[in-house]
Formats: structure tokens, sequence, C-alpha cells
């Protein structure tokens, strides 16, 4: 039925106009500040703070076109296959519609302040130069070869006050995200080349303070045979695949970078009857990672109203009936968002780290409901949960690409959300107008989880530096700063934190690697008849290792102050022991476990060796803090 001019919906007409009308000012007002921050970005718990240690809300949009979208590459029926059709040469999109100082003045209007910058691994070794028509809009860039356009466009934002957030986005120069070879990081390729090639991009722009992060891989998905896991140790993990990829980047790269661990977004067939999902960032729960710059972590999820819990987002025979995001409720979806990714915001647990949704969007030409509901409702999530985010795609061709922000016909005329009658404005004023956190941000307590389920998680780098400290066992030492607190009775795990000491540790690299009971003073037993390896006076647990579940040996060091209290014993071999408030959460999900309390550090462990008996920790030392 035809629209009556009632006065509501004369108010909404009004109320519209306005934000159509007033968007690119209150945006560039917003945008005038971008220069008021100084790079490296770090974490302090779920949030991003500069090097002055103020909130950065990465107000963010991908850039894309390094990746590859060649000609011929998916359909352009496809609603994440924005691009197909066209050519982009290998670089970001729009260098042959307008000039870069344009560009650049059209995202300021825009309000962001980051930039999501795609790229493929075949990017970075083609060598030869794009053609001429590639750069039409931007001469100075001719002869030269995808990389070297990629530093010139890294140059220019970073230059203009964005940071830019390197993101692996495809192995191949192709679209992705079918059965293309870039369903993994190492679909074609090693995962060593990988991680290489990571180094490599870091350590080009370490310099630059403003290029802040390393995006390590786009929407992990199956193949035609195999899924990608988290945490099963085989060459499809990407839980192992992320750790070493970090630890690479932040130790032979560029110590400053931020590291973004994007969740699994596919396992399984999509079809009825057979297992299937998107496990996103569930996993985080009960297996996190731990860097060796415990400040460095972001985990991202992506987010399409076409997509859903246990929907690929594909269409076609076959394919799953189950719904989609935009198919849900609002509560159903923001429960969705709540179980998928959001939970790892929550302060004080293992896994508390920022989560940046690095793709959302919608087309400016829908016209279904369910589709513009789910676009206004997950925009209000974001607003009203202070989300860092990244809208896809940023820049785009008039005519075809109707997801873009901006859209460039031929002539290098702009169209868009700046431009009025898009009706995406409205989400996106709300958006990028939310009130959030701003201002300093305190240091609080850090909770990380240490695993040997599959090997070493040493992630000091004072420890790695003093060399192997119990060749053959598995072992795990917690990042410099934080001290080791609690310990799982079986699988290796533990937990480590600086609450209520930070820095325990005293300066300089001296340790003490204990393999007997030579340290237990005299009338000293905390555990009769338990063998004790126990730190020497002034010094508390950073490490451990085992053999088998055997507890093969523990590595001090010294306390930057001695306690002056003896300590208690802790024992978990029947039961978990740990503190009422739950603090770090369950870092051993399945095992018994024992957790000193938040004034208390680990100053020796206990375990049997007896025949029969489970030779896992037993009982831990727990000896209060220096006053």
């Amino acid at each position: 039925m035809p629209l009556r001019h009632s006065p509501k919906f004369v108010t909404y007409l009004t109320v519209a106009f306005l934000v159509i009308a007033l968007l690119p000012t209150a945006l560039a007002r917003q945008a005038s500040a971008a220069d008021a921050w100084r790079g490296p970005l770090s974490t302090r718990g779920r949030y991003i703070v500069d090097a002055d240690g103020n909130r950065f809300r990465l107000k963010a949009a991908n850039w894309d076109g390094a990746q590859g979208s060649w000609t011929g590459s998916g359909s352009v029926t496809d609603p994440a296959n924005h691009h197909a059709g066209q050519d982009s040469y290998g670089i970001p999109l729009g260098l042959d519609r307008a000039p870069l100082p344009q560009l650049l003045s059209d995202f300021t209007a825009l309000g962001i302040n980051s930039v999501r910058l795609p790229f493929s691994n075949e990017m970075i070794r083609t060598t030869a130069p794009v053609p001429d028509a590639a750069v039409t809009a931007n001469p100075q860039l001719r002869g030269k070869t995808p990389l070297e356009i990629y530093d010139a466009v890294v140059t220019a934002l970073t230059g203009a006050g964005f940071a830019v957030i390197l993101n692996n986005h495809t192995n191949t120069s192709r679209w992705c995200c079918g059965v293309d070879g870039n369903e993994r990081w190492n679909s074609s390729q090693s995962t060593r080349q990988w991680a290489d090639d990571w180094v490599f991009m870091a350590r080009r722009y370490a310099a630059n303070t403003r290029v802040v992060g390393a995006d390590l891989y786009n929407e992990v998905r199956r193949d035609v045979l195999d899924d990608p896991n988290w945490g099963l140790g085989d060459d499809h993990d990407w839980y192992a695949a992320a750790q070493l990829a970090a630890d690479r980047i932040l130790t032979e790269g560029d110590p400053n970078l931020l590291i973004v661990v994007e969740g699994i977004n596919w396992t399984g067939l999509p079809v009825d009857g057979l297992p299937h999902g998107r496990p996103v960032l569930t996993p985080v729960r009960t297996l996190s990672h731990t860097l060796v710059n415990a400040h460095k972590l972001v985990y991202s999820a992506h987010f399409y109203g076409y997509t859903g819990p246990r929907h690929s987002g594909a269409t076609g025979i076959g394919e799953t009936s189950d719904p989609r995001y935009q198919d849900l409720t609002r509560d159903e979806l923001y429960q969705a968002l709540a179980d998928e990714a959001f939970f790892v915001t929550a302060e004080g647990r293992h896994y508390t780290a920022p989560v940046w949704v690095s793709e959302f969007g919608i087309g400016a030409n829908e016209t279904g409901t369910a589709a513009r509901t789910w676009f206004g409702a997950i925009t209000d999530y974001f607003a009203d949960h202070d989300t860092d985010f990244a809208y896809w795609p940023l820049v785009g061709w008039e005519g075809h690409d109707d997801w873009a922000l901006l859209r460039y016909d031929t002539a290098g005329h702009r169209s868009g959300i700046l431009d009025g009658g898009d009706w995406r404005a409205t989400a996106w004023a709300h958006l990028m107008n939310s009130a959030g956190r701003t201002g300093y941000i305190a240091p609080g307590a850090t909770w990380r989880m240490l695993s040997t389920d599959h090997g070493d998680q040493v992630e000091s780098l004072l420890v790695r530096a003093g060399g192997d400290w119990d060749p053959g066992a598995y072992k795990a030492a917690c990042p410099d700063g934080l001290r080791l607190v609690g310990l799982a009775h079986s699988g290796g795990r533990g937990l480590c934190t600086d609450v209520g000491a930070g820095d325990l540790r005293a300066a300089g690299s001296a340790r003490t690697v204990v393999t007997d009971e030579r340290y237990v003073p005299a009338g000293g037993d905390w555990a009769s008849g338990y063998t004790k390896f126990q730190c020497p006076a002034g010094q508390f647990v950073i490490g451990y290792s085992r053999r088998g579940e055997r507890v093969s040996a523990v590595l001090c060091v010294p306390a930057r102050a001695a306690s002056s209290a003896s300590g208690q014993t802790l024992w978990f071999d029947r039961s978990d022991n740990r503190p009422a408030d739950g603090a770090g959460d369950d870092f051993a999900y399945g095992a018994y476990k024992g957790q000193c309390e938040a004034g208390e550090y680990v100053a020796g462990v206990a375990f049997t060796t007896r025949v029969g008996s489970a030779q896992g920790p037993a009982a831990v030392l727990c000896t209060p803090l220096p006053s």
C-alpha cells in the first residue's frame, strides 16, 4: 500500500535528509583529529591504544585490489565477489580513475582513521610493471610493479594520518572465496614460505610507525577435501600457524605490529545433513594465543547478512538451508555475535583481546527488507558495543560495485555514501559517531595461556636468548613481564599473569633451571611424599617443561623484591583449585587445574613419580607477593 504522509513519516524524512546533508561535514570534523595519535599501537585488555596509551578505535575500511581481482575469476552474481569481471592488475582499486590526493581526501571525509590493505603472496613476487592503463589517474606510478605501487599507497595513506593494517588476503592473485587455491594460508604454498613472506612485509614497513598491524590471513576455510582446524597440531592447524607467523613477525620482522588473527570462516560441506558451520572465534574460549609480546594480539571476525552461523553464503543446488544472519531476529543476531566473537572482549580472561570486525558490508542498491534490517541491526550492535570495525569495500567502480562506500566512473567522478541518495548513510553516520571509550586506558591485569599440546611455547624473549634450558622436553615460558600463576594436572597447560605486581622480574637475564629438590629448605617439606621442584629463595617460576605428563624441570628467575612470607601448598590432583573470582578463566578445559591467588606467585611445583600414578603437577607452592 502507498505510504501516507503522516507527521511521523515527515519527521523521518526530515531526519534522513539532515543525516545525508550533514554527513560529510560531521565525518570530516571527526577525521580532522586523524593526526592526533602516535604509533605504534598495542593492546590493553579489550582495547587498542596508541603509543601514549590513548584509546585508538579502528574505524576502518578495506581498500582492496592488491590481493588480485582478475577478470573472469568469479561470478558477478556472487554478492561476496563485488569486483568479478573487472581487472585490478593486483593493485589497490581506483588508481586508474582518481588521483591519490583526491582518494585520500575522500577517505578523510568518510571519517575513517585506518585502512585494511589486502595483498596476495603472488603480488610480492610479481616483477612485471603494471600496464599504464592501471594508473591512468596517477601517472607518477607508471612503470612500477604491483609491490612498488603498494609501497606508494602505504606511504600516501600513512602520510595523510591513516593507520594501515597489512592484510594477507590471498596466496594467488585471484579473487577469493571459492575453491580457488586461497582457502588456507598454505593452500598454494608452504607454511614456511607464508611465514617468510610475512617477515619480508613486516621488515619492509618497519620504519613506518603508522603501519600498525599484520592481519595474518583472510577467511580460512575448507577446500575440496580438508578442513582447517584449531589446535590439532597438523598441517592444517590454523591456531599453530598463526602462532608461528606471529612470533616470527614480532622477533624477525617488526616488534611493534599488532598481530590480527581471524577466526576460522568455514568448515565442512555446506550441505544439509552433513557437518558444517562457521567456527569464527568460538575455539578461542578454550585455546587462545599467547605471543612473545603479550600486548599485541587482536582477534578478528567477518559478518555479512547473506552468511550465517551455519551458512557459507553460497547459493545453488545442495546448499544448506540453515538461516543466514539476515534471517535472524535482532535478539538472535546479537546472541550469535556474542557467542561467535564478542565474548573475547570480556575482561580478565586468558583470551581477552580486542575484537576487530574487519569485514562487513552491504550494497547501496540492496532492496531486500531482511538485508536492510540486518545492516541496521549490526551497525547498532557495533555502535552500542564500541566495536573496532572495517567496512568492505572502500573503493569501487560506478555502475558495477554498489557495495563500495566510494565509487568512481571512468572520468573520476565520485558517487557513494558522501553524495546523497544512499540509504546506508543513516546507519553509517550512527556507527561513525557512536560514543565509545576515549582517552587514556590505564594498564590492567593481563592473563595469558600456555600450551604444550604439540610442542614448545616459550614466549619469553629473555628465555629464548638464554638457549634451550631442557633439550628434548616440551617447554613453556610466560612472556616477559608475566609470571606463572597456574598449572593443569594433565595436558601441560599453564596460566601467566602480571596481576598484583606488574613485572615481578628483576633486571637482567639470570635464571635457574631446577631439576631436583636441592632448593627445598630443611624442614620445608610442603608436599610430603611428592617430588618438589622449588625455586631458590627470592625467585619465582616463569616456565616449566614436561616429558609426557611428567614434570621435567621448572625455570626460575629472580624477583625484583623478595617475599618475607612463607608459601602455602595448593593441591589440584583430584579437583580444580582456583580462586573463587574465576580470574583468567578455564585455561585447561577438561583437566584438573590449580591457580594461586592474585596476590601470590608460584615458587615451586610438586608431582609424584610413583609407577601407576599420574605424574603431572599435583600441587604448587603459592607464595605471597613482595609487600
